[in-house]
């Protein structure tokens, strides 16, 4: 812990002087580049003005994200990275000012001989002290001014944050359009292909009955059908509790995980915490994230068991499933794809691990605001 201390107090006293050297730059090119201000206004102004003023925002940019951990996106405009030079040519110049006086002249006073020359050792020291106590807090505002400048002036602004809020919810809302006709699709084909083929069945078996009511052929033919009946009647409840289970509205989302592991093929270990007032829109997003992720487990990955987390963490709900499979797994594939719109849809993320040889581990983060 102290030698990343140091480490960060080492790069933010070269950050700090970096942007005096900076902020000294551009109070040289400052009145000049203001006088294509005006000019701004029209294309050619404009693209001259953000020519001259690039190898600026650049040397900023990397100074600010290297030694001072703080990042900046989008692209600004002229206008606005040349507000952010004018304004923190000062905030650098007065960095410049901490660490080439207070600093070096407080470690000096505290260190120096000459108090005890003087015959006034105690006097001169606390003084020195102040200096590098005043340095070293100018140095963590510095670093916050320089937070707050980048973010308001360099980073994107209001307009580009909204449309980058609408592009999101353009995808979210397509990729829930099609992961719900997919769906369709999904339980139209289990339909077609499992109850409605044992609805023909029962038919035909009891068709074929009625033609011989009492004979043995018959009554084995009535039981025949009643078995179908019977797999038709599972078949019905498993296409439900891929639609919606009813148990998850009445009991909450650890008893319907609970069901989940009773129905699965494969061992499956639920942990699942206290989830008072989380939406149901969240559970129901929870669910289907392991039920999709225990399907893929059983039908591709090979493994042996699942372990399922889920737990309220703060603001949010966080899903865990980890299964000891050969990995391997497609997050682009069908069902995954599907559940990235279902979870994006509600702002939160999916994130699929699966490396070649396994585990694979889906994890998503579901807010409940």
């Amino acid at each position: 812990m102290g030698g990343r201390s140091v480490r960060v107090w080492a790069r933010a006293v070269a950050g700090t002087g970096l942007g005096a050297l900076s902020a000294l730059a551009a109070a040289v090119v400052l009145v000049p580049l203001a006088v294509l201000l005006p000019l701004a206004a029209a294309d050619r102004g404009r693209r001259l003005l953000r020519r001259a003023l690039r190898p600026l925002e650049r040397v900023e940019r990397w100074r600010l994200a290297a030694l001072l951990d703080i990042e900046t996106v989008g692209d600004p405009g002229p206008a606005r990275v040349l507000a952010y030079l004018a304004v923190r040519c000062p905030v650098g110049l007065f960095g410049g000012l901490v660490l080439g006086f207070f600093l070096p002249a407080g470690v000096y006073l505290a260190l120096s001989p000459l108090g005890v020359l003087d015959g006034n050792p105690v006097g001169i020291v606390p003084f020195g002290l102040a200096l590098v106590c005043m340095g070293v807090q100018a140095i963590v505002g510095l670093v916050g001014t320089e937070r707050w400048l980048a973010r308001r002036l360099l980073g994107p602004s209001r307009r580009d944050l909204l449309e980058e809020r609408v592009a999101e919810l353009t995808a979210s809302r397509a990729g829930v359009v099609t992961a719900v006709d997919r769906e369709r699709r999904r339980i139209e084909r289990d339909l077609h292909d499992g109850l409605q083929q044992r609805l023909v069945l029962v038919g035909m078996a009891l068709g074929r009955a009625r033609r011989d009511p009492g004979s043995a052929g018959g009554r084995e033919l009535v039981d025949q059908a009643h078995r179908e009946v019977g797999n038709a009647i599972r078949d019905l409840k498993e296409v439900a509790w891929r639609v919606y289970p009813a148990v998850l509205a009445e009991s909450g989302l650890a008893a319907a995980l609970d069901g989940l592991a009773a129905r699965s093929e494969l061992p499956i270990r639920v942990s699942c915490g206290p989830l008072a007032g989380v939406p149901p829109a969240v559970e129901t997003a929870a669910y289907f994230v392991v039920a999709e992720a225990v399907t893929n487990t059983v039908k591709h990955a090979g493994a042996s068991g699942v372990d399922v987390s889920v737990e309220r963490k703060g603001d949010a709900v966080a899903v865990l499933v980890r299964d000891d499979g050969a990995g391997g797994a497609d997050p682009s594939g069908s069902g995954l794809s599907g559940l990235a719109g279902r979870v994006g849809a509600l702002d939160g993320r999916l994130t699929v691990d699966s490396p070649a040889g396994g585990p694979t581990t889906v994890a998503a983060v579901l807010p409940c605001g």
